[in-house]
């Protein structure tokens, strides 16, 4: 027997709580049919076109996302706008769409660990702590320091490859022991990350001037940016893991793909 579309959000809600997800956030299922009967479920960062054809090609009946896809206001869905066209693809498919977006930042073994598995870190903690447990970003140390040049090389290698690849700010030779990381776009923490005085800070999506200004700092630890897509994507197999075992426990087939198709808006980087 198949597991439905609200028995497989039930299992991702108590892995990462909606309970954590931010104000502004939009979490949970946001298109499909609760009853729906589920067998195959695609996993990926952004819901688009070309991940709802590769949903239909491979039969998956839900996509488990991590952006939100009606985050903001909807006031219409027409087949002439990218939003209406993916909404009613969806629709005429029979795809339900799942997502765990800042909840699965803030909870334990979310996108702020995966992130920092790539690096190794130990002794974490969240970088800003949530009063409903977890938090959003995670400081730790590395296993034995490192130059930045080495923490920014091992990242660039433990991430999807982008148009835009891995920056880094400050001295390349510094030498670093703690590192903040969180994913997606974090220049809203560059306050906390310096205030925690670690010596390296891993986002996505900083600003020309909120990182030169940041860095002008005596005390500012080294900046390393990783492409918002490329960092969060690293979620996503443990995301995968986590319902094969959901299913497995409960005696129910599932079959799962993680989406490799690459959602970064940038296709294409010139010297």
């Amino acid at each position: 027997m198949s597991a439905t579309v609200a028995e497989i959000a039930g299992w991702l809600d108590g892995r990462y709580p909606p309970g954590l997800a931010e104000d502004w956030d939009q979490v949970g299922l946001s298109v499909g049919e609760p009853d729906a009967a589920v067998s195959t479920v695609l996993l990926s960062v952004d819901v688009t076109d070309a991940v709802v054809a590769e949903a239909m090609t491979l039969g998956a009946e839900l996509i488990v996302s991590h952006h939100p896809l009606l985050l903001r206001g909807v006031h219409g869905v027409r087949g002439d706008d990218p939003k209406g066209r993916v909404v009613t693809a969806l629709i005429r498919a029979g795809i339900a769409v799942y997502t765990a977006h800042t909840n699965a930042d803030a909870a334990p073994g979310g996108v702020a660990d995966c992130l920092a598995d790539v690096l190794g870190l130990v002794e974490r903690r969240p970088l800003v702590a949530a009063p409903a447990g977890g938090g959003l970003g995670r400081i730790g140390r590395l296993p034995e320091p490192r130059p930045a040049r080495a923490v920014a090389r091992a990242l660039a290698a433990g991430v999807p490859a982008t148009a835009g690849g891995v920056k880094l700010g400050g001295d390349p030779e510094r030498l670093v022991s703690s590192v903040a990381v969180l994913g997606g776009a974090g220049d809203s923490m560059l306050d906390d990350a310096r205030a925690a005085g670690v010596d390296c800070y891993v986002t996505g999506d900083l600003r020309h001037h909120p990182a030169q200004d940041f860095l002008a700092h005596a005390d500012a630890p080294v900046l390393i940016d990783v492409p918002h897509w490329a960092a969060e994507w690293t979620w996503l197999p443990a995301a995968e893991a986590f319902l094969q075992a959901a299913a497995s426990e409960r005696g129910v087939p599932l079959t799962t793909h993680v989406s490799t198709l690459n959602t970064d808006p940038w296709a294409l980087r010139l010297p």
